[in-house]
């Protein structure tokens, strides 16, 4: 499962368009988006309730608790929104210890109401089943809702009815909002399952006697369910989280994923960082940043992606010129090093692979120099003799100071030596005879193998309550 956020109003548009109560939801499709670039004028003749209504205004762009931060402006006309947002759209803010612009901001009708009508309802997925918490007091100064809220758990393949709701969770809620309250919550929690919802949270949620009205939501989906519901999400986005930017890169490289069997990921985190990654495997990736994060080099970490699932020579030369592209766009005073690593490889042809990687840093060979980079390689798997040999050849040839380790050398040895915490052996241990297999050169890196398998299943109880493969804390 890949849970990604997305943004409140493309959250607010699935529940109004796909939600199934006899609740009367208010609101429905009641709000507006403004960039740099929105003309007022025409964004008021497109919703005309702009012009009649009392209006809030605040940012979307992943960003919590945004009324204890003052990033909402309530109760405004939409001259008063204008005015509000002079002093906020694309100016520099800090959320924590994040550091961002303001640039996407979402305004919708203001719902008068009283305190006694804010209710706080979230959903989440753990691996037992789906959780539903609920809390007769919402809002900003709701709190720990762990600590407070009531609790329900449905199972995996389990449904969730209205007396269920009514029993365990809206125990001390007013009588005459229980029917309304519990038909909207089972209608969330089928859309949150119909829609491959993670984690789905409303706060507030409020309760008139006109209705219920969706203020604040914040939700994550299965990215990973796109094939099932494409025809109901669409072409959806997924905003980067506040503070780091949506970099063509990305992109870039999303597409030669999607474009491929085999798979290709890569977040920038920190594109002035000293410490580069190219990781063969998605648990690897995890390991390795970990032990980079684990040895100080958090603050440096510049990237976090993966190539698995045997990638062709030119796809793995599109993903090393990407990053060494963004490498050598700015020179670090301490040099930088770039650490392609790996476990031992199950079918994934490490000759073909490390080929383009090759090919990438001959082209690269100059920028490289330049800005002092040092490449730390370790991989094991099919063909992986042939592969450190090419990788040992071209540093020799362009003068890189690459160092080669095999089997013979623990996964992530090679993160000390980058960092300076262990130093880097003259001459490599003799190899191991682990994995130690060959590929035909001219075969495919699926055909003809006959090497030993790596079975998931069997290693995946290991990494049970490890960080990395934790159910998501919220």
């Amino acid at each position: 499962m890949s849970a990604k956020a997305i943004s409140e109003q493309t959250g607010k548009e699935f529940l109004y368009k796909y939600i199934c109560t006899s609740a009367a939801v208010q609101n429905r499709f009641h709000y507006a988006n403004v960039t740099t670039e929105t003309d007022f004028d025409r964004l008021a003749q497109d919703h005309p309730w702009l012009l009649t209504e009392r209006l809030v205004v605040k940012p979307d762009q992943l960003i919590k608790r945004r009324g204890k931060l003052g990033l909402v402006g309530v109760n405004l006309d939409l001259k008063g929104v204008q005015e509000w947002l002079k002093t906020r759209l694309m100016r520099e803010t800090m959320v924590g210890k994040a550091k961002g612009i303001l640039k996407n901001f979402l305004i919708e009708p203001f719902v008068a109401h009283k305190q006694e009508e804010e209710f706080y309802v979230c959903i989440y997925a753990t691996r037992e089943g789906d959780y539903v918490l609920f809390h007769h007091e919402g809002g900003v100064d709701v709190g720990d809702v762990d600590a407070k809220a009531s609790k329900l758990l449905v199972g995996v393949d389990e449904k969730l009815t209205e007396d269920a709701v009514k029993k365990q969770l809206l125990t001390h809620v007013a009588a005459d909002k229980k029917e309304v309250l519990a038909s909207f919550i089972v209608g969330l929690f089928n859309l949150y399952q119909d829609l491959y919802f993670t984690y789905l949270e409303i706060n507030p949620l409020v309760v008139t006697k006109d209705g219920v009205f969706v203020l604040d939501m914040a939700a994550k989906i299965d990215a990973t369910a796109d094939y099932l519901c494409k025809a109901k999400w669409g072409d959806i986005e997924f905003p980067p989280p506040f503070g780091r930017e949506a970099y063509p890169e990305e992109a870039y490289i999303a597409d030669l994923d999607a474009k491929s069997g085999a798979s290709l990921k890569l977040t920038l985190l920190n594109p002035r960082g000293r410490i580069w990654t190219m990781v063969a495997g998605g648990g690897a990736s995890v390991v390795y940043s970990d032990t980079i994060c684990d040895l100080g080099g958090v603050d440096e970490l510049a990237n976090y992606g993966e190539y698995s699932g045997a990638p062709s020579e030119q796809q793995t030369y599109d993903y090393a010129k990407t990053i060494l592209s963004l490498m050598t766009r700015e020179k670090h005073p301490d040099g930088k090093v770039l650490i392609i690593g790996g476990s031992i490889a199950n079918f994934t042809n490490v000759a073909a692979t490390f080929k383009g990687i090759v090919r990438a840093i001959r082209d690269y060979q100059g920028p490289i120099k330049e800005h002092e980079i040092t490449i730390f390689v370790r991989r094991g798997g099919p063909n992986y003799q042939e592969g450190l040999r090419v990788m040992g050849e071209v540093g020799k040839t362009t003068g890189i100071p690459i160092h080669v380790f095999g089997t013979e050398t623990h996964m992530t040895a090679i993160v000390g030596m980058a960092l300076g915490h262990r130093p880097i052996p003259k001459e490599p241990p003799a190899a191991a005879h682990t994995a130690n297999f060959l590929l035909n050169s001219s075969a495919s890196s699926s055909v003809g193998y006959t090497g030993p398998i790596i079975s998931y299943r069997a290693i995946l109880p290991l990494f049970n309550g490890y960080a990395g493969w934790a159910p998501e804390s919220r």
